[in-house]
């Protein structure tokens, strides 16, 4: 029996192009040989289908990617019913472009060290270099700067035009004209901007040069057109690297999975997750920002929307911090253990929402447990225990975090980071549309935070938990910003608002339809 398996598995495998060794092919023989005989060629069908998602370097398969494919297959079978992950920020998977495979690869199959809380100075290097190559490899695709294709006829109504590193532009002695180059806009000297790339810096003159959409600010990546003589880059027009959608990503890259989980594969390649959200196409999300445990009128407002969905429960309510109107000093852990309590008592009126709903608390960066150092850390335990013990359904995670609903990628950040990407502007836009000038900017640079590191710190070894590549479907940034919700390059980027409400009911809230899921955010819980 075992010997027939053992030939029908190398069999199903040499169809596919691949060969296994003869320690996988016994794993496998010891894997199927349990499995009813009707199930068993579909099984079989899976698992490799799952070996050939994975990034492969050779055709000959090894025990350890047959265990990895098994594995991922149980854990499909046994999650197909689980609809809504949570993701931490700490838990991203680190990927490396590597320039001569042209592809992306996991940053410990390369040899490099697991990421430390406190990082070296050549994690501070390679966050930089880790989001230039990003941006890099993904202009260089688009159909301007795409270099064309041998024999191919040349089409005189396209015009393409070509990157040029620095130091391209340090070597030459004679003024070169209609120059392109990405690079890190930065102020290496008082008053004097510079652009920087892996091959070195030039300083800019800004006089003449214009701005496209979006807020330009220190550390950010911006492709400069302009004229280079006597050592200086006269820049005549400053734009962002070009947004590239997810499919377009993936078109490029396969399954890999960017977001996070377990999965190797990405969530959108499950016909199984797509069934389910197809079959649920009223499932809900609740967002709701600067949620203060301290305040009356608060909790109360709180009750009655707690009182408007227990009749149709939401998958979740994601709650955003900060968590108490003021720091409390001494007594800020007190008061937010016990808005807390009180909080826990609200839910507990509501035995639908207790028993159907996650509670998702992302803290914000005044909460107590942590620096205001980014990815910051969950509420700690000691503090939200006795919470978690009465409502089952809490999930203390991240900020940011990440969320998945079926095949829909959800990020939160909560950060006031529309002001400080303002206030940090090289010049500032003329018109007021800012909620299009930061939607078009954080895509653009595929990063939550595109600022220099003394503004918006961040731990230099996890600066992937703050990367948007590929796009997600949803960006959530809790902003004192006027509430907004814009779209670019097929991903929404919203901002449901923290400020303060002086009405009674509660004002009219967002509403974000994504295919089959409904995202709902309100307005604020301020008083």
């Amino acid at each position: 029996m075992a010997g027939k398996l053992k030939l029908e598995i190398n069999t199903a495998f040499k169809m596919h192009g691949l060969t296994l060794r003869s320690d996988a092919c016994k794993y496998l023989v010891d894997v199927l040989l349990p499995v009813n005989e009707v199930e068993r060629e579909d099984v079989l069908d899976k698992i490799i289908d799952v070996i050939q998602k994975q990034p492969l370097s050779s055709s000959l398969i090894q025990r350890s990617i047959c265990e990895n494919a098994v594995q991922e297959c149980q854990a499909e079978h046994e999650d197909s019913e689980i609809s809504l992950l949570v993701f931490d920020a700490f838990s991203v998977p680190r990927f490396t472009y590597v320039q001569d495979r042209k592809k992306f690869v996991m940053s410990s199959s390369l040899g490099l060290p697991d990421p430390a809380l406190h990082g070296t100075a050549l994690d501070k290097a390679a966050l930089f270099l880790d989001r230039y190559s990003v941006l890099h490899q993904r202009t260089l695709r688009h159909d301007l700067f795409m270099k064309p294709a041998l024999g191919s006829l040349p089409d005189d109504h396209s015009k393409k035009f070509q990157l040029q590193p620095v130091e391209y532009l340090v070597g030459s002695t004679a003024r070169l004209q209609d120059v392109i180059v990405l690079g890190m806009l930065t102020q290496l000297k008082e008053g004097k901007w510079f652009l920087e790339d892996p091959t070195g810096t030039i300083q800019l003159d800004l006089s003449q040069a214009s701005f496209h959409n979006g807020l330009f600010t220190d550390n950010s990546f911006v492709l400069a057109e302009g004229w280079y003589e006597d050592n200086i880059f006269h820049v005549e027009a400053f734009g962002f690297p070009p947004a590239e959608p997810a499919s377009t990503t993936r078109a490029y890259f396969g399954n890999l999975n960017f977001f996070g989980g377990s999965s190797s594969t990405c969530s959108k390649s499950s016909a199984k997750l797509r069934k389910l959200e197809e079959e649920n196409p009223d499932a809900m999300l609740v967002f709701v920002a600067d949620l203060w445990l301290d305040n009356a009128k608060v909790m109360e407002k709180l009750r009655e929307l707690f009182s408007g969905y227990s009749d149709f429960p939401p998958l979740a309510f994601i709650l955003c911090g900060h968590f108490l109107s003021c720091p409390a000093g001494q007594s800020h852990i007190k008061e937010l253990k016990e808005g807390f309590r009180t909080l826990s008592e609200i839910i507990t009126e509501f035995p639908p929402l207790l028993s159907s709903s996650k509670f998702i608390f992302v803290p914000g960066p005044e909460d107590a447990g942590h620096p205001s150092i980014f990815p910051r850390p969950a509420i700690p335990n000691s503090i939200t225990k006795e919470f978690r013990q009465k409502v089952p359904g809490a999930v203390f995670t991240s900020n940011p975090c990440r969320l998945q609903y079926c095949t829909k990628e959800i990020v939160v950040f909560r950060e006031d980071i529309v002001t400080k990407m303002c206030r940090n502007c090289v010049r500032f836009p003329t018109d007021a549309d800012i909620p299009l000038h930061f939607t078009k900017s954080v895509i653009s640079q595929a990063h939550l935070c595109p600022l220099p590191l003394h503004v918006c710190p961040v731990y230099w070894a996890y600066d992937a938990g703050l990367r948007l590549y590929p796009l997600p479907d949803l960006v959530v940034c809790a902003d004192k910003f006027d509430p907004f919700t814009q779209s670019h390059a097929d991903c929404t980027v919203t901002n449901p608002n923290s400020v303060k409400i002086t009405c009674s009911p509660l004002q009219e809230p967002i509403g974000l339809c994504l295919h089959h899921g409904f995202i709902e955010c309100s307005q604020g819980f301020g008083p």
